[in-house]
């Protein structure tokens, strides 16, 4: 690394479900540059408003510490209803950005997974203990539950926690919320690729070596920067492709675009 360059000490984290929130811009400025969304601005407000191009769906961020932080509304559309999914404040952004990612996407790909527990299955994901429908991490952390019958429409939740009695943050998508967007979110929970963090220490659930991996590691603070651009010209790039012909949308960035 040059001698005298700006760094910034990073924190790279698994499971990346523990590794708290990180910054909302990971979302909110693709969504805005990339995507066309355009957002109102309240000063005298703490939250972040953003609406579709269509007007048709609206991300809101709003603090709120009984609730949850992140809510994704979308009217109805064609022959689905209007929907929502909300995501609770320590919630990974690399997660939520998954769902607006696949939301966005002109030309989602017709052979990606619609159900939701697939890529969970695929790495050992198993029953609770108690008997009870939906899979459990592998570390015990995490749990994806569908309420009701599987043959018929319900609400998908998932649930990070340390113990029973110390929930860390909760997803939910209501039953008509697209399988696909669902999906994009269980693949991103399942990806072992850590997330960086440049408040780590104050964004962990826990310090405990035993449940969390922090490995820091200075970085150009341009690096870091530069991965936030990155991402957009990505997304970017796919409402570029001819529509006569779509090519596959390009694999998303590495995380934050940082060497680890």
């Amino acid at each position: 690394m040059p001698s005298g360059a700006d760094t910034v000490e990073v924190d790279f984290i698994t499971p990346r479900h523990l590794a708290g929130g990180g910054d909302p811009a990971w979302i909110t400025v693709p969504l805005h540059r990339a995507c066309g969304w355009s957002h109102g601005h309240d000063p005298l407000m703490p939250r972040v408003l953003l609406s579709s191009p269509d007007q048709k769906a609206l991300l809101r961020l709003e603090p709120d510490l009984s609730g949850q932080w992140w809510t994704l509304t979308h009217t109805r559309k064609s022959s689905r209803p209007a929907w929502y999914a909300s995501f609770g404040a320590r919630t990974p952004v690399e997660l939520i950005a998954a769902v607006t990612d696949s939301l966005t996407d002109p030309a989602p790909a017709a052979t990606a997974p619609s159900d939701p527990y697939e890529p969970l299955q695929q790495l050992a994901w198993t029953p609770p203990a108690t008997g009870a429908d939906g899979l459990v991490s592998p570390d015990g952390t995490v749990y994806v539950q569908r309420l009701g019958s599987t043959q018929e429409s319900h609400p998908w939740f998932i649930t990070a926690k340390l113990s029973q009695d110390r929930p860390i943050w909760q997803a939910r998508f209501d039953a008509h919320t697209a399988p696909r967007l669902i999906t994009a979110f269980t693949t991103a929970l399942t990806d072992p690729h850590p997330v960086a963090r440049i408040d780590g220490l104050r964004s962990l659930p826990t310090l405990d070596p035993s449940v969390v991996t922090r490995r820091s590691t200075d970085v150009l603070a341009v690096d870091i920067a530069g991965a936030l651009e990155e991402r957009v010209q990505t997304l970017a790039a796919r409402h570029a492709l001819p529509t006569a012909d779509p090519m596959p949308p390009a694999r998303p960035p590495s995380q934050h675009g940082l060497s680890r």
